[in-house]
């Protein structure tokens, strides 16, 4: 079976020939994990592939990002070790706030900050630009997150697909049918069963969403005016995000709340999934060591390499002690604190086959910061969740993970010894995560094509049909009154309330020449 998936577009798209691709990745970490199995996928589908890559952005421990043998090719990019020092100590202190629970709008404005002077630097590099322009690619892959993606995209001028990594509620420039009623905005943490406050709630978050999208690119339009033979578009960012062929989003319907979709929009989430692998004979052996009891996964994702508040490593780990299963967590061994003992059912590592251990029979709970891609993971191999969101979309994404029963939350500003044993033996024991982990698992699984085919499906028909313009519907170029109909209810309002105020006029006009004739 295995094997006709992966025929499937040659089957469909027989006439097409190898491409150009191009992907862009300017952020590191999860993001690149992304494109880097995205790009390999397409480079075994017979394309020509190569990556820009930025490096350094940050630097993640126990993490490298080494090329594939026999794989795509790749043009990396550093601003250079004084700036690389200089990012990543910024970094450091931005994770140990995230930790506080003090995650503010203004440290992600310093980091939309930083990622525009990148761009800045990276459009300035010419022999690089040069040699990308001289290259022709057929199609760019952007990682969508970051606009300047784009700004590079239209600079080579290439026709291009994003890639967003997270859920359908971020990007709000793209214009998804959105009803406030149930759809909730970014950054509110609302499911999508909202009452009369949380509708309310919903509404002030959209306003100040735009209001804040705004802030964000104002510093990436800027750069798009410096370097952009045309200068930066007329309308702005959001037209570049409209002026993608295709937009593919790290998300299915396994954990995304249900909401209307465009033709242009497509769900490839779970793109890192896949069966596990055996494990090391010696990590195999400790798992074993714990028999029924099973164990536990830990880790705040490929950013945060460890715990630098003290008090929180405690309280976590003081938690873990008075659990039966063994604690298997990506922390940074060397960041350890030397005076605080490690239980014995506790085992350090500095970077985790994640894919494999949530795969392996015995895990019976996962506990992540939320990204993205752990809680994918999470649904593929059916294991629940006790999440800790930090930073970003986190919030609104374990929303969705304990809306559906995966699991539950806790901020880390609540966490204390006790209340992570006991939330730990409650997902463990209580049935119901598990069977919801597993009726996410078979929707997930049940799409007949796995995300990363049915991406390589999408783009090979964009290359095809030689763009996505029959995606794309007439309100793209609507302008927002347009689009919401509020001309037409302007018309209607005045075509309604003519006839009576010609009727008050010409009543008043009579009652005044009445009334100027008695005074004759």
């Amino acid at each position: 079976m295995e094997i006709v998936f992966w025929m499937f577009p040659l089957l469909v798209l027989p006439g097409l020939q190898s491409a150009k691709i191009l992907t862009v990745c300017p952020i590191g970490g999860s993001h690149f994990m992304l494109l880097d199995e995205i790009s390999q996928k397409l480079h075994q589908h017979g394309h020509e592939v190569r990556m820009l890559l930025h490096l350094g952005n940050p630097v993640i421990t126990g993490f490298s990002y080494k090329g594939r043998a026999n794989g795509y090719q790749t043009s990396s990019w550093s601003l250079g070790e004084e700036y690389i020092e200089e990012y990543n100590k910024w970094f450091v202190e931005l994770q140990t706030q995230f930790l506080l629970g003090r995650d503010d709008f203004s440290s992600f404005l310093k980091f939309i900050g930083h990622l525009s002077y990148q761009c800045d630097k990276l459009l300035g590099d010419k022999e690089l630009m040069g040699f990308l322009q001289g290259e022709q690619y057929d199609l760019a892959i952007l990682d969508a997150f970051n606009p300047c993606s784009f700004i590079v995209a239209r600079k080579l001028g290439v026709q291009y697909i994003a890639f967003y990594p997270s859920t359908l509620n971020a990007p709000l420039s793209i214009a998804l049918p959105s009803p406030l009623s149930y759809i909730p905005v970014f950054g509110s943490q609302l499911s999508s069963h909202m009452n009369l406050w949380g509708r309310f709630q919903n509404l002030l978050f959209s306003i100040l969403s735009t209001v804040g999208q705004k802030f964000m690119w104002s510093t990436f339009v800027e750069v798009a005016e410096r370097h952009l033979e045309s200068g930066a578009p007329p309308g702005g960012l959001e037209e570049l995000h409209q002026g993608a062929e295709l937009w593919a989003f790290n998300t299915d319907f396994s954990l995304e709340f249900p909401q209307p979709l465009l033709p242009y929009t497509v769900l490839v989430g779970g793109v890192l999934n896949q069966p596990a692998k055996p494990l090391e004979q010696d990590l195999q052996s400790w798992i074993s060591s714990f028999g029924e009891a099973g164990f536990i996964v830990v880790t705040f994702g490929s950013m945060i390499s460890s715990v630098s508040v003290e008090s929180l490593l405690t309280e976590l780990v003081t938690g873990f002690s008075k659990v039966p299963q063994g604690v298997l967590w990506r922390h940074d061994v060397e960041r350890w604190p030397s005076h605080l003992d490690r239980p014995q059912n506790v085992r350090l590592a500095d970077w985790l086959p994640l894919n494999d251990l949530l795969g392996h029979p015995m895990a019976r709970l996962f506990i992540t910061h939320g990204g993205q891609n752990s809680l994918m993971q999470a649904v593929y191999h059916a294991v629940p969740v006790l999440a800790i969101p930090l930073f970003g979309d986190q919030f609104d994404n374990v929303v969705r993970a304990e809306a559906k029963g995966l699991g539950v939350v806790i901020r880390t500003t609540h966490i204390t010894r006790e209340l992570v044993s006991s939330t730990i033996q409650t997902i463990i024991h209580d049935i119901r995560f598990k069977e919801a982990a597993l009726s996410l698992s078979r929707i997930h699984r049940s799409h007949p094509l796995p995300p990363t085919l049915r991406l390589i499906g999408w783009v090979e028909h964009i290359l095809q049909c030689g763009g996505g313009a029959h995606f794309k519907p007439a309100s793209q170029t609507q302008t927002w009154y347009q689009r919401y109909m509020l001309d037409v209810a302007l018309l209607l309002t005045l075509v309604l309330l003519a006839p009576g105020f010609l009727c008050w006029a010409v009543c008043r006009s009579k009652r005044g020449k009445k009334k100027h004739q008695k005074t004759q």
